[in-house]
């Protein structure tokens, strides 16, 4: 039985998982940790995770940036595998995962989806072909109003990818009303829309010559987010130390 420690479980992503692990033979929610306290659960629920000392197999992290830095912190500590699910870190809280990746496992993904993750493969093979062919590519982004960081991680990761292939010779531009400019020719867009209860929407453009290429993946429920990472979470489970993403999990190479 392996047993997870859901970190954030009174969130939207928090019940949705705890919801899906509920018909897990296998798998079970041991304890949750959520500084909102408002939510009847079937597992205790503590304000802090240095609260918790109850013996888990693996943590997953549906919070936010500002509680990164405990659970990192936790999950190194005791080297407990951490599937880590929160966007919008800073550098430093970047470089802080990866040094948690060396004390134990740790798989880290701006968005847990199978559609998302087999999307950034077919972008690096996209770009390969058109980006040498001149051709502009353009990322726009929508979520739900209530979503605090923009652009989102996964636009960034679609962006990353795709510089990937370009050996990361492509500049990002967030907002073009800064500057009045043609755009660069090694140029990625990348642009925000926030509104009423959009769940996900990630369409990237490959505008060439007389032609438009467009790869969009559209989520209509938090559902997919929650069954990635209660996969991650049975991948991650027993997993010696190191730094794991969703593509390990549904074995893309």
């Amino acid at each position: 039985m392996i047993k997870i420690l859901m970190h954030g479980c009174n969130g939207r992503m928090g019940q949705m998982i705890s919801g899906l692990v509920r018909d897990e033979e296998e798998m079970m929610i041991a304890a949750g940790v959520d500084t909102y306290q408002g939510v009847s659960n079937e597992y205790p629920v503590f304000g802090s995770i240095d609260a918790c000392d109850d013996d888990v197999d693996v943590v997953i992290d549906f919070s936010n940036a500002a509680a990164a830095d405990a659970v990192m912190e936790y999950c190194a500590k005791r080297q407990i595998p951490l599937v880590f699910c929160t966007t919008g870190l800073s550098e430093e809280q970047l470089q802080k995962l990866e040094d948690t990746a060396k004390q134990t496992a740790v798989l880290k993904s701006a968005n847990m989806s199978l559609g998302i993750n087999l999307l950034l493969k077919l972008l690096k093979d996209a770009a390969k072909v058109l980006a040498p062919a001149g051709y502009d590519i353009e990322i726009v982004e929508k979520h739900h109003n209530q979503k605090l960081d923009a652009p989102s991680g996964t636009a960034l990761a679609l962006a990353d990818s795709i510089n990937e292939a370009m050996d990361g010779s492509y500049v990002y531009t967030y907002d073009r009303s800064q500057v009045r400019r043609k755009r660069e020719k090694k140029e990625i867009g990348i642009s925000a829309v926030r509104g009423g209860t959009i769940v996900g929407e990630h369409e990237v453009l490959f505008a060439g010559l007389d032609e438009v290429i467009e790869l969009k993946h559209t989520a209509y429920s938090r559902s997919v987010f929650g069954k990635g990472a209660v996969e991650a979470a049975r991948f991650l489970a027993g997993k010696p130390a190191g730094m794991y993403d969703m593509s390990d999990v549904i074995g893309l190479e």
